[in-house]
């Protein structure tokens, strides 16, 4: 057996193309800093979904059935950690190219999706509905990584842009701390809808 690559490639798609912790935060980023310096932060964000996808293919989702108040746990905690990132990105003001300090670095980037919970969830989805009987958890988790990152280098880079235009246009107007309200309380929306909503991404 094997894996639907078709079927998957357009879940994961419509799942990293729409508003989400990791998102919102390359869009608050791109906003502050501007594309270019930001590029860093966006490979380790897309490369930091590996650090979930290989572990989950390898055995984690069947320690999560063992041990499943650990996962719980990490839940909760991740879903902290993403509210605090919200919390910062409220209080952001733009101003692309004159920003306070460096942008948030590679190493910044890695550690944003193995604290997504909707990270989490979208993987754990395409191994549970997505994957074949009988495939091999090699062949799986290669094909679900490659294809996740697939998209993140497409679209990432997207959303980034797209808050370095936004900013653009209200750096310095009365519309900007409106602006980030609202990306602080779509971040925390979108961590709720995983938490309570039954979204499965």
């Amino acid at each position: 057996m094997s894996v639907a690559v078709g079927s998957f490639m357009v879940f994961a798609a419509s799942q990293i193309g729409t508003p989400g912790p990791a998102n919102l935060a390359l869009m608050a980023t791109g906003a502050r800093y501007g594309l270019k310096p930001a590029l860093p932060f966006v490979a380790g964000v897309a490369l930091g979904k590996q650090l979930v996808i290989w572990p989950m293919g390898f055995g984690l989702l069947a320690l999560s059935e063992q041990v499943p108040w650990l996962f719980e746990t990490l839940k909760w905690v991740s879903a902290a950690y993403i509210c605090w990132l919200a919390w910062r990105v409220a209080n952001l003001r733009l101003s692309v190219g004159d920003a306070a300090g460096p942008p948030p670095g590679f190493a910044a980037g890695l550690i944003v999706h193995p604290l997504n919970p909707k990270a989490w969830a979208m993987i754990t989805a395409g191994f549970t509905q997505f994957v074949g009987p009988g495939t091999s958890a090699l062949q799986a988790t290669a094909t679900i990584a490659i294809c996740l990152l697939l998209c993140q280098i497409v679209l990432h880079p997207i959303w980034t842009f797209g808050g370095e235009r936004i900013a653009r246009v209200v750096a310095g107007r009365k519309s900007e701390q409106i602006l980030m309200w609202v990306l602080a309380g779509l971040t925390i929306a979108s961590v709720g809808y995983v938490l309570f909503g039954g979204g499965k991404a």
